[in-house]
């Protein structure tokens, strides 16, 4: 559907052209025309939808109809999000759809100082984007007053939910007019999203469109089961592929992003690491490193990478499986973007199988095995590995953990220190008994293993015959003959 039909403005209509946009989204086309009309909007609807012009541009429009007030110009509208890189994303959407209006917009997080903020606070903003510490932060410090909000944004609800900030969210509307519109999206809507939500919005329109549990079609999905140890080799070969022309990897922890980064970079491929831990200067020229192609590798953790909002991303990949389902339909979804396809790659390790599991399971269908790599031994105790052909050669136990690997050699498995084994020189000879310890090794086929030496002058003994075992005698009557 055209954004002509939904109702917008001929100055956002402009902007939205020039921005090159042609089709709405089906999360555009379902809460633009409530929102245009007053209504309050609960959205459900994964990452990379639309969903930022789906309700930027609605306010804009209310805002420009109602005109502003006389004098310094207070925050009418508030846009509440989880993470520095969103806000900034938001922020400068905000400014392309407005770029014909006569209204302001400031955006504010933590990680820098706060005085340019303060200054633009303090000239006036109609349209205030910001993360909830810092805004708490500034209205303690009674820098900023919400008293005049008429329109409110709360976006990534289930982020909120996940990163701790539900407690900030409820002292902010506390602060917030009771007579207001409110826009709610959220990508997911557990029991609490839901119960916030019954608190925040009255008589709303409900738009559901691409439910969490559904993959992008846009996007192909392939599974290497390999072992812990070969993840980053396999990385490493996967990335010097020709068709990886910008790669983003996923990692479940911050430290896990830098060590692979770093990695990486040691190999010769070009890598940044983003995560919570790095300033907001870090990690902001790491961001235009990566969207201008000078950095080709972006490592990143789940939250940092809420606000990446690039199209051009053709693969992205699981270093490590996340263990929340609906975490993996998400970062998919950061590939296949704008009409584009993807492709996305998961290195699941033997301890991550029920994590594979859990996603087939909401996505409804399997992710199918890729083919084995060269110099990869893949993970060796996974029963679906093997039946793909992916069960690694017998003595082939380079990165098997709880071997024996001195020289590359698998000396009889299991740890060096277990008992019952003869260890000279810290290996093993021989191979495991019944009982625990171990037994010589046979000879060689066709070789007569040597007799002990026998002293001079005595005649060879006579083999011994093993002694006759005991016949064996029935107690009572013979068994039944049929």
């Amino acid at each position: 559907m055209s954004f002509e039909t939904l109702g917008l403005a001929e100055p956002l209509l402009r902007a939205v052209r020039d921005a090159g946009y042609t089709t709405a989204t089906p999360i555009q086309t379902a809460a633009i025309p409530p929102a245009v009309a007053g209504r309050d909007v609960l959205g459900c609807a994964q990452t990379g939808t639309g969903k930022t012009a789906a309700f930027v541009l609605p306010i804009l429009q209310r805002m420009a109809a109602a005109g502003g007030p006389r004098g310094p110009r207070p925050v009418r509208a508030l846009v509440l999000t989880p993470t520095r890189e969103l806000a900034a994303q938001i922020g400068e959407n905000a400014r392309i759809y407005g770029k014909h209006l006569q209204l302001s917009s400031a955006v504010i997080f933590g990680g820098v100082g706060q005085y340019p903020q303060e200054q633009a606070l303090r000239r006036g903003v109609d349209l205030l984007i910001a993360t909830p510490g810092r805004l708490l932060d500034l209205m303690n410090q009674r820098i900023v007053s919400l008293a005049n909000v008429s329109f409110f944004v709360l976006d990534e609800a289930d982020r909120m939910l996940d990163m701790g900030f539900i407690h900030d969210v409820r002292r902010i509307v506390a602060t917030l007019p009771k007579e207001r519109q409110t826009l709610f999206f959220s990508a997911t809507m557990p029991n609490e999203i839901v119960k916030l939500s019954s608190t925040l919005l009255k008589d709303p329109v409900r738009v559901e469109v691409a439910p969490v549990s559904s993959s992008a079609e846009t996007v192909e999905q392939w599974v290497h089961f390999v072992d812990q140890g070969s993840k980053q080799p396999l990385l490493e070969h996967l990335l010097r592929q020709p068709a990886v022309k910008r790669a983003l990897v996923f990692t479940r922890t911050k430290h896990g992003a830098d060590r692979v980064a770093r990695k990486l970079s040691q190999s010769g491929i070009a890598s940044e690491a983003i995560h919570g831990n790095k300033s907001q200067n870090q990690r902001t020229r790491a961001l235009e490193a990566f969207k201008k192609g000078t950095v080709r590798v972006m490592v990143a953790s789940d939250i940092a990478a809420r606000g990446l909002d690039i199209d051009e991303i053709t693969h992205v990949f699981n270093f490590e499986i996340p263990n929340e389902p609906e975490t993996y339909v998400h970062r998919i979804g950061r590939t296949g973007r704008a009409g584009n396809s993807g492709i996305a790659i998961a290195l699941c390790g033997h301890d991550e199988r029920a994590f594979l599991r859990d996603i087939e399971r909401l996505i409804g269908k399997k992710v199918p095995v890729a083919g084995a790599v060269a110099g990869v031994v893949p993970e060796r105790a996974h029963p679906e590995a093997a039946a793909h052909g992916h069960a690694p050669r017998q003595g082939d136990h380079r990165f098997a953990r709880g071997n024996d690997q001195r020289g590359g050699r698998h000396n009889g498995g299991g740890r060096g220190d277990q008992r019952g084994g003869d260890q000279r020189g810290g290996r093993r000879i021989g191979r495991p008994t019944f009982n625990g310890g171990y037994q010589q090794p046979r000879p060689a086929a066709g070789h007569q293993a040597p007799r002990p030496a026998q002293p001079a002058g005595d005649q060879a003994a006579p083999a011994q015959q093993p002694a006759a075992r005991p016949a064996f005698k029935r107690k009572g009557p013979p068994p039944p003959t049929w």
